[in-house]
């Protein structure tokens, strides 16, 4: 971030208020009344403890810092979905993909997902407190830290082998091949499945629009699209004024783009998001692997706030865009995860060597 001057956050992570109960009801009954059919026994069970889930969710904190981007002060707020209970926004997305496969929930049933890490160890944690047996369908890409996490939360980890760059299409092969085989498993499908970003339209877009009401800009990665997908539907419902930005890096396909290698995981895919409509983003940024890598190390050093490699992807398409755009003050990033995941990656010296992430080089972000 050459040139770019960061001033101690105004606040620090704040201890934000939990779900109610009533709310924690009132939301979940929000998201069931998409099913078709009711649910009972076993799956009846399953909602009411994800009841529980929800209202023990405390609001992940905004915390905002003074940025001097070309010249001019901005305020920067990072929403860190890396404090809260699965340690990402994809514990979010977790409850709601449960909830969508309740009326199917029954003796020897076991959930299936495809994943690049972050998803799957929230579904492996929720599967554990269900009593259910959960299969994570990984590639190859995926950092060794993130496989001993999923394994840790007690997940099965199967690795999808097979020749060629894209990991996405060998992982769906392979989910829908154990789902032949075994007429028990249960494949959540984040992919498709409308309850991916519906958790995000009535959940995470009001909570942002809660603790950023002067916000201008919202920046938010792209994989699935059911994050930008869903926080952008309650952006036009509550607050159409608030620009959206959806980010992406270079070699994912996920916004349009053109298919091609990439070192981070947890943004970008191989094949355009599937829950995204025109109206759900109001100016997209793509940045390169290697500038959100390096924006994470910088920010660390600047801060000591260690983020996730999605994070820094899309902090770094903020300052790029800030950059561009001098009336812009205040805006919000969300930050789907922290350092923790990245140890064997992003964090370590010797792997930042070999990606070229050199120290006092002009990071790519404000160029």
């Amino acid at each position: 971030m050459t040139g770019t001057r960061v001033s101690p956050p105004d606040a620090a992570s704040r201890d934000e208020p939990a779900v109610s109960t009533t709310d924690a009801e009132g939301l979940l009954l929000r998201l069931t009344a998409q099913l078709d059919g009711g649910t009972s026994g076993r799956g009846a069970q399953v909602l009411s403890l994800l009841t529980r889930r929800i209202a023990d969710y405390r609001a992940t904190p905004v915390v905002t810092f003074k940025v001097r981007v070309a010249g001019k002060v901005r305020n920067i707020g990072l929403k860190l979905e890396g404090v809260s209970p699965w340690r990402s926004v994809k514990g979010r997305t977790a409850i709601s993909l449960v909830a969508s496969v309740t009326p199917r929930i029954g003796d020897g049933a076991r959930l299936v997902e495809s994943t690049s890490g972050n998803l799957g160890v929230a579904m492996a944690e929720l599967a554990s407190d269900l009593g259910l047996p959960f299969t994570a369908v990984v590639d190859d890409k995926l950092p060794a830290a993130m496989r001993r996490r999923l394994r840790g939360a007690g997940a099965e980890v199967v690795v999808a082998d097979g020749d060629g760059d894209d990991g996405l299409a060998r992982r769906l092969e392979t989910v829908r091949r154990i789902c032949s085989a075994d007429p028990a498993a249960i494949w959540t499908d984040q992919y498709e499945n409308p309850f991916n970003p519906l958790v995000h339209e009535l959940w995470t877009g009001p909570e942002i629009l809660a603790q950023a009401p002067d916000a201008q800009a919202l920046f938010i990665g792209v994989s699935t699209g059911g994050t930008l997908g869903g926080v952008s539907r309650a952006v036009r419902a509550l607050r159409p004024g608030l620009k959206v930005v959806g980010v992406d890096v270079e070699g994912s396909r996920a916004l349009g783009g053109r298919a091609g290698p990439r070192i981070l995981t947890g943004i970008g895919a191989g094949r355009p998001a599937r829950h995204l409509d025109g109206a759900a983003y109001d100016a997209s940024e793509v940045v390169s692997s290697w500038s959100g890598a390096r924006q994470c190390r910088e920010w660390r050093g600047l801060t000591g706030l260690g983020l996730g490699g999605s994070s820094g992807a899309v902090l770094a398409a903020a300052l790029r865009h800030l950059a561009a755009h001098p009336k812009l003050t205040r805006v919000l990033c969300l930050c789907p995860d922290l350092a923790e995941n990245y140890a064997d990656t992003i964090y370590d010296d010797d792997w930042a060597r070999e990606q070229g992430l050199v120290a006092g080089a002009a990071s790519p972000a404000l160029r």
